[in-house]
């Protein structure tokens, strides 16, 4: 592993740990030259998946395309890094218990969806605004709508189940 800082290609390692439920492992090394510490990941290299796009176009999955889309749905949101990550790496399990090697983007969508929406509700409508390209305005307000009466659904059951006990 080359150094960041130097360029000195021996280092020794500092700190390992396994992440991701032990598929990826977290190395915390140092420079023999100069000393600075850095870190590295190790994955387990699964087979290529391919994402089918919109347009018929195929191309490699790539979980950065994903987490940045994450990252702009919850910005200014109090979502941690890790929680955002995480839903990358939920998505990604998913995909890869699949036995076919080839995904829709429309397929990734919905699913980092279902994780947002359980997350921060806001995030999952910034996220489908963009994703599901609403036409105007009025299909937007459709999906809040859609979202609001089933949380008054959900909080008036709540209730109910209040006063039952009671």
């Amino acid at each position: 592993m080359r150094c960041a800082a130097c360029g000195h290609k021996e280092d020794k390692v500092v700190d390992s740990r396994s992440i991701q439920d032990d598929r990826a492992i977290r190395r915390r090394r140092e420079c023999l030259r100069c000393g600075r510490r850095f870190t590295t990941y190790e994955y387990i290299e699964e087979p290529a998946l391919m994402v089918i796009k919109r347009d018929g176009r195929r191309q490699p999955f790539d979980r950065k395309k994903i987490l940045a889309g994450i990252m702009k749905a919850c910005e200014k949101r109090s979502i941690s890094m890790e929680q955002m990550e995480d839903i990358v790496i939920q998505v990604e399990r998913t995909l890869q218990k699949k036995p076919l090697r080839e995904v829709t983007s429309t397929r990734i969508g919905e699913l980092v969806m279902e994780k947002l929406k359980e997350l921060d509700e806001v995030a999952y409508v910034r996220f489908a605004s963009v994703y599901r390209s609403f036409r105007d305005v009025e299909q937007f307000m459709e999906e809040l709508k859609a979202m609001l009466d089933k949380e008054r659904k959900n909080n008036k059951s709540k209730k109910d189940k209040r006063y039952k006990r009671g």
